[in-house]
C-alpha cells in the first residue's frame, strides 16, 4: 500500500466506533455499506481481487457465539482461546473479556488485522493475530472458536478438519453460525441458539436464527 494510508487508517476513515446490537458490551468498528467498503477496498490496493470487508460488519454468528461467551464466562476464563476466521474480533474480544489467559484471532486479511487490533484496544482486551492456522491443530488452544466459517465449501471442510484435531487434543469447540450452506450440522450439537439483529442488506433478513453448537 505505498502512498495510501496505513490499513488502521484506512478501517478508522470507512468505519466507526458503535456497540454491536446483540452483544452491546462490546463496541468495534463497523462500516454502513458492505458494497461501497468493498469498492473502496480495491481502490486502495489498486486491486479487484479482494475478499470482502468482512471485518467491518457483525456477523450473525459472531453475535451469537460472543453473546453465549459472555453470558458463560467459565467456558473461556483462564484459557488460551484461538477464533478462526476472526474478522472484527468480536469473538475474540468476549473471550478476553470472559477472563481467557490468552487470545490468537487466525486473520489472513491485513484490513482485518488492522480492525482487530483497533477494536480489541477499543474494548480494553489483549488479542493476538496470526495468519491462516487451518492446516494446525488448534496452536494448544484450550477453547477453539469458529464463527460464520461455512460458507465456502473448500473453507468449511478445511475449518472441520482442524476443529477435529483441536478436538481430539483436548480443547473445548464452538461455533456459532445462522445456518450457512456449509455447516456440519450433523457433527455438532447445539447448545444454544439466539434471534439476532443483522443487517439486512447484507442477510437478506433483519433478524437470523443463530445456532452456538460443539464438537462432542
Amino acid at each position: 500500500m505505498a502512498g495510501h494510508a496505513s490499513h488502521a487508517d484506512f478501517v478508522l476513515a470507512k468505519s466507526r466506533l458503535r456497540p454491536v446490537p446483540h452483544v452491546p458490551e462490546i463496541r468495534l468498528y463497523l462500516a454502513d455499506d458492505a458494497v461501497v467498503l468493498w469498492e473502496d477496498t480495491e481502490r486502495e490496493v489498486g486491486s479487484v481481487d479482494q475478499p470482502p470487508p468482512f471485518w467491518a460488519f457483525p456477523w450473525p454468528g459472531g453475535q451469537g457465539l460472543a453473546r453465549y461467551l459472555l453470558d458463560h464466562p467459565d467456558l473461556a476464563r483462564g484459557r488460551t482461546v484461538l477464533d478462526i476466521g476472526a474478522g472484527s474480533g468480536l469473538t475474540s474480544i468476549a473471550a478476553g473479556l470472559a477472563g481467557a489467559a490468552a487470545v490468537l484471532a487466525s486473520e489472513p486479511d491485513p484490513f482485518a488485522v488492522a480492525a482487530i487490533e483497533l477494536n480489541a484496544a477499543a474494548n480494553g482486551v489483549e488479542v493476538q493475530v496470526t495468519a491462516d492456522v487451518l492446516d494446525g491443530s488448534g496452536e494448544g488452544a484450550g477453547l477453539v472458536l469458529a464463527a460464520d466459517v461455512w460458507y465456502s465449501e473448500h473453507l468449511a471442510a478445511r475449518v472441520l478438519a482442524l476443529l477435529r484435531r483441536a478436538r481430539a487434543a483436548g480443547a473445548c469447540v464452538l461455533a456459532g453460525d445462522p445456518g450457512r450452506a456449509f455447516l456440519p450440522r450433523s457433527e455438532l450439537t447445539e447448545v444454544a441458539s439466539y434471534q439476532v439483529p443483522v443487517a439486512a442488506d447484507l442477510e437478506d433478513a433483519a433478524v437470523k436464527h443463530v445456532l452456538v453448537l460443539t464438537l462432542p
